[in-house]
């Protein structure tokens, strides 16, 4: 799940130019001790290509005794994806994976037909302050392609490839840019970018993706004339190419992909395009027909009651 269980949040600024479509300002919510913001979903949109969920989480430095601790909960019909900056989070799964994710790593985790994991600060880092930054997406799964099985995938930050060209850099995380492909495999056209354009920089964003949208994390960018700063979610008109400037210096990541075929329904930690499969998930959970976390067994998130 995400680490933010608060509502959508609030439609941003009226500001726009003709190569935004929409424009949002996530609502901040303190949830012991960092900050998260949720950009998708929201009244304005629902997705960006396959992406359906979208958290910001921090930054912030954790005091000593505190630490993040995300119980075991299930998923289905998504692909998880966790992105850090700073920090480093450990995940435990289902299918019996233990992984310790550090900054510029990826975390694909596909919940298909359905998965239980939990994300918990590693138990070797508590004692002492523990800073956290970094991402959480959720990538909705193609018609067809909902109910396949489980599966996990970690990709070390070396091996995503990155480029430089004088004005920009950035590493490839999910699909193409700049004529460099991340190994990441994805179920449908993805695109998942960590871009930083350099004081007076310019970085040129193609329009072959059919949806495509930037978070930015810090500094200003200018596009088309007119200027946003940090925690804006900005969608991009489709079809055309963009020219982001700054002048000191930014900060964003790059995403989208193809639109999907149809409508998805999103409940807690479920995505489906049924609402069947979605009640049935809840009482599969209810009543604890999903698999246990080895490792992480004794405790877990109840079903809401809403």
């Amino acid at each position: 799940m995400s680490f933010f269980p608060g509502r959508d949040p609030e439609p941003g600024d009226a500001l726009a130019c003709d190569a935004i479509e929409t424009i949002i300002v996530p609502r901040a919510h303190d949830i012991g001790g960092f900050e998260v913001r949720r950009a998708l979903p929201s009244a304005r949109r629902r997705l960006v290509g396959p992406f359906i969920f979208f958290d910001r989480m921090g930054p912030a430095v954790l005091k000593a005794g505190q630490a993040v601790d995300v119980r075991p909960h299930p998923h289905i019909g998504l692909a998880t994806v966790t992105y850090l900056f700073d920090g480093k989070i450990r995940h435990r799964d289902s299918l019996g994976t233990e992984m310790v994710i550090a900054p510029g790593d990826l975390n694909l985790m596909t919940a298909g037909r359905g998965i239980v994991h939990s994300e918990r600060s590693p138990e070797e880092m508590r004692g002492g302050t523990l800073s956290l930054s970094g991402l959480q997406t959720w990538l909705a799964l193609p018609d067809g392609g909902e109910e396949v099985d489980p599966g996990f995938a970690h990709t070390l930050a070396d091996d995503l490839p990155v480029f430089e060209d004088g004005g920009a850099s950035g590493r490839i995380v999910i699909g193409s840019f700049e004529g460099l492909r991340s190994p990441v495999g994805a179920a449908s056209d993805t695109l998942y970018a960590d871009l930083r354009i350099a004081a007076g920089g310019r970085l040129r964003i193609p329009a072959e993706a059919e949806e495509r949208a930037i978070y930015l994390l810090s500094g200003h960018v200018v596009i088309a004339g007119d200027r946003f700063g940090p925690d804006q979610l900005l969608v991009f008109r489709p079809g055309d190419e963009i020219v982001v400037a700054s002048e000191h210096g930014a900060h964003c990541m790059l995403f989208g992909g193809a639109a999907l075929g149809s409508h998805r329904y999103i409940w807690w930690n479920f995505v489906s395009s049924s609402k069947e499969r979605i009640e049935q998930a809840k009482e599969e959970w209810r009543t604890g027909r999903f698999d246990i976390v080895p490792g992480d067994e004794e405790e877990f998130i109840p079903l809401p009651e809403r």
